[in-house]
């Protein structure tokens, strides 16, 4: 994971700020928690600024842009916590566990240093894959290799699954966070903010891009999908998966 944010994180705190609104919907899911641990934690995406954190992270490049008054964060990967059991509250892993190398032995790790909920900021895979951008554009987004939600819950031994309801201006810039404004994807700095775009073959996503541009400056993207524009907010498939002792 840590040679991957290595290569994107570079600007990753420009365009991947905290949505206050999926924040507020993760805070709740920690429950009364005052310790948690933050799995993952990149420049401190929801992170509960009300509660004592204490961050892990493996890239210099992610803990860098943490903010001078972020939680402290501990170079460490979610395979190897540095924590004795039961150390924390709740702990927290926010769209980060598909780049750990085992997630399965991540999870464990959590499950071993957390005495109360654990909070997995997750996607469906596959209705993410009926995403416009990835069924119209980008298909080989679905080959990224990434666990099931159904997959997190088994390995959290049970867990409760809400969905994360995306707002049409959702400030944090994720996959499929521009599901209404299809614009921001012809821009690089947005797309280098977003793992897929590292994780595919250059060619592919130039092509992609190139299409996309086309169907925008022809309309044929707004006959298709123009309707999205007039939304609030949309299920693009993003999950909480929340369990708890």
């Amino acid at each position: 994971m840590s040679a991957i944010y290595d290569r994107l994180g570079v600007g990753y705190a420009r365009h991947r700020r905290p949505d206050p609104r999926v924040a507020a919907q993760i805070d709740a899911a920690l429950g009364d928690a005052c310790t948690v641990l933050n799995v993952g934690a990149g420049a401190g995406s929801y992170e509960p600024t009300e509660r004592a954190v204490t961050a892990v992270e493996p890239s210099s490049v992610m803990v860098h842009q943490r903010a001078p008054n972020a939680a402290p964060a501990v170079r460490a990967v979610a395979e190897r916590l540095p924590f004795a059991d039961a150390t924390f509250d709740a702990a927290l892993a926010s769209l980060t566990i598909h780049h750990w190398p085992d997630w399965r032995a991540g999870i464990g790790e959590m499950r071993r240093v957390t005495r109360g909920p654990i909070v997995v900021f997750h996607f469906e895979v596959g209705e993410q894959g009926t995403f416009w951008l990835t069924r119209d554009y980008l298909p080989d987004a679905v080959t990224i290799p990434a666990p099931a939600v159904d997959e997190v819950v088994d390995a959290l031994r049970g867990a409760r699954v809400d969905a994360v309801p995306i707002p049409a201006d959702c400030t944090d810039g994720f996959f499929c966070a521009y599901w209404g404004r299809p614009e921001a994807y012809l821009d690089p700095d947005v797309r280098a903010a977003i793992s897929v775009f590292h994780l595919l073959d250059p060619a592919v996503c130039e092509r992609a891009v190139a299409q996309l541009r086309a169907d925008l400056e022809s309309g044929a993207w707004d006959e298709r999908h123009g309707h999205l524009r007039d939304l609030d907010a949309l299920d693009v498939g993003y999950r909480l998966v929340v369990a708890t002792p």
